[in-house]
């Protein structure tokens, strides 16, 4: 039984599943007064057109990335399609402490990481309504070359596999739906039996 104040959401997908994009829609002003907010990863790969350094991730040299993990400043960190990714640990312990929600766009090597670290996460697989589908999405994008594209997808393919692994799995196969369906994940986790407190039991006498 957690005694944490706050929630660790984490929420993986494969490329073009459309994590992303959800984890957007969830965080509504109302929600971010709240205490919703997103964790900004670490990365090596190159900003694309229209990324902000500080927005969608903070960009990283090898050499600093490198350094960090000799600081233990990740709490998982990959090498996933050629660049490394790293979710900082900092922020993760703060909203456990204080409260709120924090929502992590991971991959699943990211996830299981997380998940040992942090217990008492929830994990949420984000599947695409086919492989037909997640082909035509990561095509659409056009932000990688033919073969980064061919390495995605083989990736994805793999990683779709794994997605009983989790918690909880939402099919993305219209985005507003998807988004409702993981927010009621998230509202109601705490209702699980296994979530309910030693005060809460005592209070109510059974």
């Amino acid at each position: 039984m957690s005694a944490h104040k706050g929630k660790i959401v984490i929420i993986s997908s494969p490329s073009g599943g459309g994590k992303t994009s959800i984890c957007r829609k969830l965080l509504s002003p109302t929600r971010r007064k709240a205490g919703w907010q997103f964790s900004l990863s670490d990365t090596t790969r190159q900003i694309r057109t229209g990324e902000k350094d500080g927005r969608e991730y903070n960009f990283k040299t090898e050499k600093e990335f490198e350094q960090k993990i000799a600081a233990n400043y990740y709490a998982e960190y990959f090498k996933v399609h050629l660049y490394s990714y790293g979710t900082p640990r900092k922020p993760l312990e703060k909203v456990l402490q204080k409260g709120g929600v924090m929502l992590l766009d991971v991959d699943v090597q990211g996830a299981k990481k997380l998940k040992k670290e942090y217990p008492e996460a929830i994990t949420i697989f984000i599947l695409p309504p086919s492989v037909k589908e997640l082909r035509k999405r990561l095509i659409q994008r056009g932000t990688e070359t033919k073969k980064q594209l061919a390495v995605r997808f083989k990736n994805a393919r793999d990683e779709m596999k794994l997605f009983n692994k989790f918690d909880y799995a939402v099919v993305n196969n219209e985005l507003k739906t998807a988004v409702s369906e993981v927010l009621a994940i998230i509202q109601c986790h705490h209702c699980r039996t296994d979530k309910m407190s030693a005060e809460q039991i005592k209070k109510i006498g059974v």
